[in-house]
């Protein structure tokens, strides 16, 4: 065995003792004051201090403390709270055992955020708290595109939009249905709605239409709707009988027909961010798979362009506002079109070419 190898092999073994860390994030009034605060509080300094971001690492006990800029009053103090894993297969085997426990999670890879590279899965409570179970891949100059302000609190912002957006989103709130519910939408205006086995329930397609389309109405311009149901390639035939948890559902709707409906009330960019090989279930010989499609009601056309380049892997593609992305090709487009793109799963095969482009970023 050559040094480096002994070198990496106890590497390891001293990360793998490192305990799991509690993960706490909270919305402050004054990033600033918090940091001169918290600094007094733990007697040491954060480790991570940016304009927006700020974070602590505590060993005794192992906590890692992280502070966003948004005021508690409107979003309440707690941000969200989670648990920092020291290696890939802690992580995985922690969310194996919580969706055996009939728990639902959204899994991301390599994603940016506050200012790092994590790979993390996330769910809600009950009360719908947001939890992070995450692994630290490395620190990065830049904030990054994922968790955004929207996902974490709910309440969507973006630096170029207009004020008066800014204002009307303040008031958003996020809305869930679940099956067997009445389908009741509330009034005030939605930065997310979810669906969670709306379509498991005996609907028509005019009923399954009238949902999305209420949903659509409801929701803020560049609001999410996620719809997490039961999906089949064909359809069923002769009543359901599923075992376990699964009993309640009695109609499982065609995914194609599903994200058809989903298009045709006005959604945009649909992602399939939960759908595998295996399915959950099996009736009469078709395979029943766990579907979770995530969309987006389109931003408003301020009238702004920008400039972006697709990276590939692939020569062409078309979105679904029917721009064309050719392979290292400059594309104008609305800046709402980039916006959208941002947010999305394939965020990173785009860049953006600036006016005048950046001095100094070779390697990063």
């Amino acid at each position: 065995m050559t040094t480096s190898t002994l070198t990496e092999l106890t590497d390891h073994q001293a990360a793998s003792t490192k305990p799991v860390q509690f993960h706490l994030s909270l919305n402050v009034s004054s990033l600033p004051r918090a940091v001169e605060y918290f600094t007094r509080v733990f007697g040491q300094p954060a480790a991570k201090s940016r304009s927006d971001y700020a974070k602590f690492e505590l060993t005794n006990p192992p906590v890692v403390l992280s502070l966003e800029e948004n005021a508690p009053a409107k979003h309440g103090s707690l941000n969200h709270v989670g648990f920092r894993f020291t290696d890939a297969e802690s992580l995985v085997a922690e969310q194996q055992r919580l969706e055996q426990a009939g728990l639902e999670t959204q899994r991301e890879e390599s994603v940016e955020c506050c200012y790092a590279r994590q790979t993390k899965f996330w769910l809600h409570d009950f009360d719908q708290r947001l939890w992070e179970f995450y692994v630290l891949d490395g620190d990065i100059d830049h904030r990054g595109a994922g968790q955004t302000h929207e996902q974490i609190s709910g309440v969507p912002r973006s630096g170029r939009s207009d004020p008066a957006d800014k204002r009307a989103v303040e008031q958003t709130v996020t809305w869930q249905h679940r099956m067997g519910e009445a389908f009741v939408i509330p009034a005030e205006p939605c930065a997310e709605i979810l669906l969670r086995g709306s379509f498991n329930v005996p609907v028509t397609a005019e009923e399954t239409a009238e949902r999305l389309r209420q949903a659509f109405d409801a929701l803020v311009p560049g609001g999410r709707l996620t719809v997490h149901v039961l999906t089949c390639e064909e359809p069923v035939i002769g009543p359901l009988e599923l075992p376990g948890h699964a009993a309640h559902v009695k109609h499982v709707p065609v995914r194609s027909e599903l994200m058809q409906a989903v298009e045709a009330a006005g959604f945009r960019d649909q992602q399939l961010t939960t759908f595998r090989s295996g399915a959950c279930f099996e009736h009469q010989g078709q395979p029943l798979r766990e579907t979770q499609i995530v969309a987006r009601r389109p931003e408003h056309d301020c009238g702004v362009e920008c400039v972006v380049v697709f990276k590939g892997p692939f020569a062409e593609v078309t979105d679904d506002s029917g721009f064309r992305w050719q392979r290292a090709i400059p594309t104008r487009v609305p800046l709402a079109r980039w916006e959208m793109l941002q947010q999305s799963a394939v965020r990173d095969l785009f860049v953006e070419l600036p006016a005048e482009a950046p001095v100094s970023h070779c390697g990063t």
